[in-house]
C-alpha cells in the first residue's frame, strides 16, 4: 500500500494514514485504496475492532487533498485520472453505514474537514490536547459534503454545530470535549495508552453483543423509541444464538474470564 498501512494485532486493526507531507489528507488514490482497506475489515471475522489514526503528530487527516484536485482541474477532461470516492465514502469510510464493528479515532493533531468527517464515522474519538477539528469548507467554497454536514449537528447541539460549520472556525480539543464529540482528551504522550484501553475494554465484551450494539443504536437514532425497541437487528438475531451468549453467563457464573469467540 501506498497512502496508508494497515496493522492487526490479535483482533485489532490499527489503520494509519501515510501521507504527513501534506497533513494525511486524502486524494483520489488514497480514497481507493482506503476503500479496500475497510472492505477487507468488514469481511475479517478475525478482527473484531479498527483504529485509525494519521502518521506523525501533527494531523489525523487536514482533509481533502485541495492541491491535487486543484491540480487534476487544470487537465483537459479526456486527461483527469478518477477523481471520485469509492462506494464507501470518504476515505471509503463516511458513507459505510452497514460496518457495525466499532472503530476508535484516534486524533493526533489536526482533523479538518473530510479528516473530521472520517472521525465523525468512528465511534468513539480520543484527542490529544493539542488537536483541532473542524469543517472549513466553505472558506475553499466547498460544504462538508461527505456527511459532516448532517453528523456535526447529529453529535453536538445544532447552534453549536451551525456556529462552526457556518464560520468554518477551528474547535479546540477541550471544547470539542465539553461539546461531547470528543471521549477523551490527553497530551499526546498518553495518546496510545488512552486508545489501548479503549480497544481493552471493547475486546473485554463479546464481539456480536458489541456490534449488537452498534447497530441498533445506530439504526435507532432514525426511529421513534418504539418503533426503535421493536426493531429487527440482524446483528442481535445473531448474538442471541451464538456461543458467547451461552458463554458470558457460564463464565460470570464459575467466577471466570469469559472465553470470547466470537460465535
Amino acid at each position: 500500500m501506498q497512502y496508508c498501512k494497515v496493522e492487526t494485532k490479535g483482533h485489532v486493526a490499527y489503520v494509519t494514514i501515510t501521507r504527513p507531507e501534506v497533513f494525511n489528507a486524502l486524494h483520489a488514490p488514497a480514497n481507493l485504496e482506503l476503500n479496500g482497506v475497510w472492505d477487507n475489515f468488514a469481511a475479517d471475522d478475525n478482527l473484531w475492532v479498527a483504529v485509525l489514526t494519521g502518521e506523525g503528530d501533527r494531523a489525523f487527516s487536514a482533509c481533502n487533498d485541495l492541491k491535487y484536485t486543484a491540480e487534476m482541474s487544470r487537465l483537459p477532461a479526456d486527461q483527469r485520472p478518477q477523481t471520485g470516492w469509492a462506494a464507501g465514502g470518504f476515505g471509503g469510510l463516511t458513507s459505510r453505514y452497514d460496518l457495525f464493528k466499532p472503530i476508535v479515532a484516534r486524533v493526533n493533531g489536526y482533523a479538518l474537514g473530510g479528516g473530521l468527517e472520517l472521525a465523525l464515522a468512528c465511534d468513539i474519538m480520543v484527542a490529544a490536547d493539542h488537536a483541532e477539528i473542524g469543517l472549513p469548507e466553505p472558506k475553499r467554497g466547498l460544504i462538508a459534503g461527505a456527511m459532516g454536514v448532517h453528523r456535526l449537528p447529529r453529535h453536538i447541539p445544532l447552534k453549536a454545530a451551525m456556529g462552526f460549520m457556518l464560520t468554518g472556525r477551528h474547535i479546540k480539543a477541550q471544547r470539542a470535549y465539553e461539546l461531547g464529540l470528543v471521549s477523551e482528551v490527553v497530551p499526546l504522550a498518553e495518546l496510545d495508552a488512552c486508545v489501548d484501553g479503549y480497544v481493552e475494554d471493547i475486546l473485554k465484551c463479546a464481539p456480536l453483543s458489541v456490534r449488537a450494539t452498534k447497530e441498533a443504536a445506530m439504526k435507532g437514532l432514525e426511529m421513534t423509541l418504539q418503533a426503535a425497541g421493536e426493531g429487527r437487528y440482524e446483528w442481535e438475531l445473531a448474538r442471541r444464538k451464538s456461543a458467547d451468549a451461552v458463554e458470558g453467563p457460564r463464565a460470570f457464573a464459575e467466577k471466570r474470564a469469559p472465553n470470547w469467540t466470537g460465535g
